[in-house]
């Protein structure tokens, strides 16, 4: 961008400042609500959905109160689903058919379905060397946006939006990603990091964790300790009801009509937003500054001490938040983050980071009491499963450029239910209303006008 351009620019943001500013009192005024949240933070029903179910409050003589965190997939607890596979078999794909079938597979409907997952896992002919490779970009989430947008060439019945038709679509997707999430990393290792290059193909006996471990090492080692803590973890981020950014994103883009292609990148651009998808990153920073200020992170004096500094915006991104605490809708307990914990600590004692798991430990004992100290009209603050994941994904040697694709590959499966649902229960376009605060002004010919000041 050169100079002058650069000014003209500028110069336009601060007309944009002025012409798209309102007063924040205008919401209160007309009852909109900003965020489809009200007053009390509390979200706007906008749907019905048996895909999942997400809770953090129980009503008491008519009142919401906190309670301990609810995560349902099609009614069932998450904890029972990860105690029922978990030191059993890997649970991915078990809980994808859940999600996208509506039941729990028994062991023929699962040998089946892991069968044509296995089978539909491969990419048309040159596409990692004619797409995957093409514009190597660090920012892999871009990458594989590009490159699901790109499979709709290859597909002949790409806009045909029949059920069978996008039920095989989603599966295809739900299929591929490692392979695009993982071969977008090489590509971006390569060509713009300048390391050696490797494409592992999938092996079509191993489970979806195994597969992504498999093809991101150069050796394709790993533990069985390795895969079951990567497997839990994209159980766990794989659904998250129908009204968080992207999965709501995906439900507004199939109303329009639009193919699955076209759905599935829009809630990948929805995710990739750092107020979605990245929490787990800043959740590192967050943790290498505190190691890197507080000499002795093990004394909770010292440590209670920067996490004051940081509540008061003095330290770190000067934010005042403590990532990784709290949620739009758990309040006593996040029970993702709950049933990740004990294998995190498994895993640090494995990878000789048990030291480093305490410090996590530490904060999320200590960090409620000093929010709530802070923000007086909290009444819960509890840790969210983006605290530990971004940590699991660091014993694992995963690199930080993947952490959010990781999130997307674990939630397209989400993004596939909830796309199969609304195409089976609406035929009707989302649309909410917006309440116009245009002014009305009269037309200047153009020879009259002058220069916006």
């Amino acid at each position: 961008m050169n100079s002058d351009y650069k000014r003209y620019i500028e110069k336009k943001a601060d007309i944009c400042m002025s012409a798209d500013s309102f007063s924040p009192d205008l919401y209160e005024k007309y009852d909109v609500k900003k965020g489809l949240r009200d007053s009390k933070g509390n979200g706007v029903v906008v749907g019905l959905t048996t895909v999942s179910e997400v809770n953090g409050t129980i009503k008491v003589d008519g009142v919401k109160v906190p309670c301990e965190g609810r995560l349902k997939y099609r009614g069932y607890d998450i904890r029972d689903l990860c105690d029922g596979f978990i030191n059993k078999r890997f649970g991915f794909e078990e809980c994808t058919y859940l999600l996208l079938f509506g039941s729990l597979p028994s062991k023929k409907e699962l040998e089946e379905f892991k069968y044509y997952l296995a089978e539909q896992r491969r990419l048309p002919i040159n596409f990692v060397r004619d797409v995957v490779m093409v514009a190597a970009s660090k920012d892999i989430m871009n990458s594989i946006t590009r490159c699901i947008l790109s499979l709709a060439s290859y597909d002949k019945k790409a806009l045909n939006n029949s059920l069978d038709n996008v039920i095989s679509q989603c599966i295809f997707l739900i299929s591929v990603f490692p392979m695009l999430t993982v071969y977008s990393y090489h590509a971006y290792n390569h060509y713009i990091n300048d390391e050696s290059m490797y494409i592992h193909r999938p092996d079509p006996k191993l489970s979806t964790a195994e597969n992504l471990l498999r093809m991101l090492r150069p050796d394709k080692s790993y533990t069985y300790l390795e895969a079951t803590v990567l497997d839990l973890a994209l159980v766990l981020h794989m659904e998250h009801g129908g009204g968080n950014n992207s999965t709501f994103t995906t439900r507004v883009t199939t109303s329009s009509g639009s193919d699955t292609y076209a759905v599935i990148a829009a809630a990948m651009s929805s995710l990739k937003g750092p107020k979605h998808g990245g929490a787990n990153l800043k959740v590192m920073e967050m943790m290498e500054d505190i190691k890197k200020h507080v000499k002795h992170p093990e004394n909770e004096k010292d440590l209670k001490k920067y996490l004051n500094e940081i509540l008061d915006k003095k330290a770190f991104d000067r934010q005042g938040l403590i990532y990784g605490m709290g949620h739009a809708v758990y309040t006593k307990s996040d029970p993702r983050a709950e049933v990740f914990k004990s294998f995190v600590e498994k895993l640090a004692t494995e990878k000789g980071r048990h030291d480093d798991y305490m410090i996590y430990a530490s904060i999320e004992r200590l960090a409620p009491d000093l929010i709530l100290a802070k923000r007086p009209n909290a009444t819960s603050v509890c840790a969210n499963v983006d605290f530990y994941s971004g940590f699991v994904y660091d014993m694992l040697d995963i690199p930080k450029e993947l952490y959010t694709a990781l999130f997307a590959t674990a939630r397209i499966v989400g993004w596939s239910a909830h796309r199969i649902e609304e195409i089976v229960t609406s035929n009707k376009i989302l649309r909410p209303a917006y309440i116009s605060m245009c002014e009305n002004k009269e037309y200047v010919d153009l020879d009259d006008r002058g220069e916006v000041q």
